[in-house]
C-alpha cells in the first residue's frame, strides 16, 4: 500500500494560504510515491476541496462530533465535513484528549459516526513524557488502541508520542520502530488480514531533516505532520522522502 503523508494545520491558515498550498500540491502530487492529505481548519475545508477537485490530493477535517446532528453549538458533524468536501477526519489527537478531555470511548464513538458518514478516520495514539519515563508506553498505547477502535475499523492509526509534538524532539529510530511493530501486532491480532494492511503513520516533530530516516522504518506507513505542513516546501520535502 502507498504511504500517506497527512498535514494537520491545527488552528492555523487562511484562504490565501490554502489556495497557495493547493497550487503547490497539485503540481507536485503526480511525481510523489505517496498519497497526500491536508486537514485544514473547518473554515477552509470547502475552499481547499474545491481547489483540489480532479487531483489525487485528499482533504480532511481535524475532528467531528460523536452525534450525527443535534443541539451541539459550535460543533461540526461528520456529515457536515463530508458535505464540505472532506474524505477524512483526524480523531483522538492528543490535543483533543488533553484540552477537551476526550476519552477512548468518545474517540471510538466518533470513529463510528465518521465511518457512517463516509469518512476515513485517522485515529491518534501516543504516550506522554512521564508515561515514557515510567516505561508505560506499551500499556498506554495498547489501551488506547483497544478503547478507541470499533470492531471492523478500517482506517489509519497515527502514533504520536505526546512529548514530541511541536517540541522539535523525536524518539530514536529504534523506539519508533518498536512502537510501530507493537501497534502492528495489536492490529493484526484484533483485525486479522485487515490489521496487517492498515497504514500506521508516525507523527511528532516530523520535518524534512528527519523524514527519510523516520518514514522508511519498518511498519511506518507515512506521517501525520503538524507545523511543517503549513509550508508547501517543507510538506512536499517530507512527502518526497517516502520511497515507493
Amino acid at each position: 500500500m502507498r504511504g500517506l503523508v497527512a498535514g494537520n494545520w491545527k488552528m492555523n491558515g487562511d484562504t490565501a494560504g490554502a489556495l497557495q498550498m493547493a497550487v503547490a500540491v497539485r503540481e507536485a502530487a503526480p511525481a510523489l510515491a505517496c498519497d497526500l492529505l491536508i486537514c485544514p481548519p473547518a473554515t477552509l475545508l470547502h475552499t481547499l476541496a474545491n481547489a483540489l477537485v480532479g487531483t489525487t490530493v485528499a482533504v480532511g477535517g481535524q475532528d467531528c462530533h460523536a452525534n450525527a446532528k443535534g443541539a451541539h453549538t459550535g460543533d461540526i458533524s461528520a456529515a457536515m465535513l463530508h458535505d464540505a468536501g472532506a474524505g477524512w477526519v483526524i480523531l483522538g489527537h492528543s490535543e483533543r484528549r488533553a484540552d477537551h478531555g476526550e476519552t477512548d470511548a468518545l474517540v471510538r464513538a466518533k470513529t463510528v459516526t465518521a465511518t457512517s458518514a463516509g469518512l476515513s478516520a485517522i485515529v491518534c495514539v501516543g504516550e506522554t513524557e512521564s508515561q515514557r519515563v515510567a516505561g508505560e508506553q506499551i500499556a498506554v498505547v495498547g489501551a488506547q488502541l483497544a478503547g478507541s477502535l470499533q470492531d471492523g475499523f478500517e482506517g489509519v492509526i497515527a502514533y504520536e508520542p505526546v512529548w514530541a509534538i511541536g517540541t522539535g524532539r523525536t524518539p530514536t529510530e529504534a523506539d519508533v520502530a518498536a512502537m510501530h511493530a507493537f501497534i502492528r501486532g495489536q492490529l493484526t491480532q484484533r483485525f486479522g488480514a485487515a490489521g496487517s494492511a492498515m497504514r500506521i503513520l508516525y507523527g511528532g516533530s516530523v520535518k524534512p531533516s528527519n523524514a527519510a530516516a523516520l518514514l522508511n522504518l519498518p511498519e511506518v506507513g507515512g506521517a501525520l505532520v503538524g507545523g511543517a505542513s503549513l509550508q508547501a516546501a517543507d510538506f512536499l520535502a517530507i512527502a518526497s522522502a517516502v520511497r515507493g
